[in-house]
């Protein structure tokens, strides 16, 4: 079984090409293929030791799923499935994708949204991203400066994502024990 565990949220697919994106970087040994959380488990998640998650930010900055009138269920039905559940031991990465310009003020929302909740239920959180490049007026997942994983922006910086992948899969390298 492959060591680290690749989960996406969406709505429309691009979280999912980015997951491929992401997947492409690695053997089977290493990762499993990207899953989509709506088909997917807490026992699914809790089988790896290193978890890389993914979602968009919806309207309001709102998770995927039926509230953010999204026709399945998504990260915001799974979260609270899993409420309960300790990810004690896990070492988890976040990416989340959002549109900076005509969402700068939730950019990239969702992000925070599954840190904290990963965060409460014990996992060790890595790869805070840095700002530096970016043009929003506002996000809830800037922490301490940086956001809390990789924010992608397909909409207005498609160019970037790809330099922006591999920077941030070496910045989460020694957390997942890689060697890239």
């Amino acid at each position: 079984m492959a060591r680290i565990g690749l989960f996406f949220g969406t709505n429309s697919g691009s979280t999912r090409k980015i997951a491929k994106q992401i997947k492409k970087r690695f053997d089977d040994e290493t990762m499993a293929d990207p899953v989509n959380i709506n088909k997917a488990t807490v026992e699914d998640l809790l089988a790896y030791e290193f978890l890389i998650l993914g979602t968009p930010t919806l309207g309001d900055g709102l998770l995927p799923g039926i509230e953010a009138e999204c026709d399945d269920e998504s990260w915001a039905e799974a979260l609270d499935k899993f409420k309960g559940t300790r990810f004690a031991g896990k070492t988890v990465a976040l990416f989340g994708l959002g549109d900076q310009d005509t969402y700068g003020h939730e950019f990239v929302d969702g992000l925070v949204l599954l840190h904290d909740f990963f965060q409460d239920a014990g996992a060790k959180i890595v790869g805070a991203w840095p700002t530096e490049g970016y043009s929003f007026t506002e996000s809830q997942s800037v922490v301490d400066g940086r956001f809390v994983g990789l924010a992608i922006d397909q909409d207005i910086q498609p160019d970037l994502t790809a330099e922006r992948i591999e920077g941030w899969l070496k910045l989460i390298a020694p957390d997942f024990g890689l060697s890239l």
